[in-house]
């Protein structure tokens, strides 16, 4: 669709930045025909692009004279970085410049200019950010993964509807299985938090499964899997750590005798299937839900492929509705999706 406003990119975002950035939406123009507004510094930008040979026509350049660094202040550099990369943009989507705002850079700055510049969605009470787990051969939408350590039964009801609205609207999910972390799969198991969230999802319209455990996380056992931000945080950071760590693992013992070498290069398209799935560039980026406007944060190491696959997801919520269908939300009747 020519007419549809780009989707803005942090160029300054991310360990990579801009070199990486740049590239990534370079490959999505082309390959895609995404629209894709680069916004940052334009020296550096152009630099870039000039190193990528012609400019698609699909790209533009918005200058941001500032860039929030990953050891900034989150609040007080959104507050006071106003001609940022990671403010600009988010007001490019305010303004309706831009359908969907992407970044991979510092995550409670994007958290706090997005609350700061979008608002949040009317009735919701906090916005909340989910991982993408595809580590069952099936994306699983796990949430909160930071945004909010302490919770309230209520926001927890509230993060399921919007997650199962995400899965349905981008994801085409038919009707997203909802399950609640616990320590046990009884309904009576666990914290007073996840014993009332408990009740409030069960008695929703939601297609709640009820209990899972850390264990079936990884297993695609539900479409979308909730917690307090406290808890989600902790998980999804001991399985990137645990990954990283089997994968070396793994590397050390195939390189500690030559016939394992031999093996290992027998088995290596196996191995690079499961790598693939296993990839987070695969997905890009993960939506913060709950503020008035798309915005996807992706992984700060985040390579010209994780950006490419960003834009894309980012390109498909703008066409979804799932914005839209955010809105329609009922919090606190216990419903969870409109339509």
């Amino acid at each position: 669709m020519t007419d549809e406003p780009p989707i803005a990119l942090d160029a300054m975002g991310g360990d990579n930045a801009p070199t990486e950035i740049v590239a990534g939406a370079v490959r999505a123009a082309k390959e895609l025909g995404v629209r894709v507004a680069l916004v940052g510094q334009p020296e550096e930008i152009v630099a870039c692009l000039a190193r990528r040979g012609p400019k698609p026509d699909t790209i533009t350049v918005v200058p941001a004279s500032e860039v929030i660094e990953m050891d900034d202040k989150p609040a007080q550099a959104a507050r006071h970085k106003k001609d940022s990369s990671i403010v600009v943009g988010l007001r490019m989507v305010k303004q309706g410049e831009a359908g969907a705002f992407v970044s991979a850079g510092n995550t409670g700055a994007i958290m706090a200019a997005a609350i700061m510049y979008l608002g949040r969605i009317k009735g919701i009470e906090r916005p909340t950010l989910v991982a993408l787990m595809p580590l069952s051969g099936k994306l699983t939408a796990f949430l909160d993964v930071g945004a909010n350590a302490d919770c309230k039964p209520n926001y927890l009801l509230q993060f399921a509807g919007m997650a199962s609205a995400y899965m349905r609207h981008v994801w085409d999910v038919e009707r997203p299985k909802v399950a609640l972390l616990n320590i046990g799969e009884e309904e009576a198991k666990g914290s007073t938090l996840a014993q009332e969230a408990y009740e409030l999802l069960a008695g929703s319209d939601l297609n709640f499964i009820g209990n899972v455990e850390g264990g079936d996380v990884p297993t695609g056992i539900a479409d979308v899997i909730v917690t307090d931000g406290f808890t989600g945080n902790v998980v999804i950071k001991t399985m990137e750590g645990m990954a990283d760590f089997i994968m070396g693992q793994l590397r050390v013992a195939i390189k500690s005798r030559p016939w394992y070498a031999a093996a290992g290069l027998a088995l290596m398209p196996a191995f690079n299937q499961m790598r693939k799935k296993l990839d987070y560039r695969e997905y890009g980026a993960g939506p913060l839900l709950g503020v008035n406007g798309l915005v996807f944060i992706g992984h700060g190491r985040s390579d010209a492929r994780a950006i490419y696959s960003a834009l894309r997801v980012a390109r498909e919520a703008a066409q979804s509705g799932m914005l839209e269908a955010l809105r329609e939300i009922a919090p606190g009747r216990g419903k969870g999706e409109a339509g």
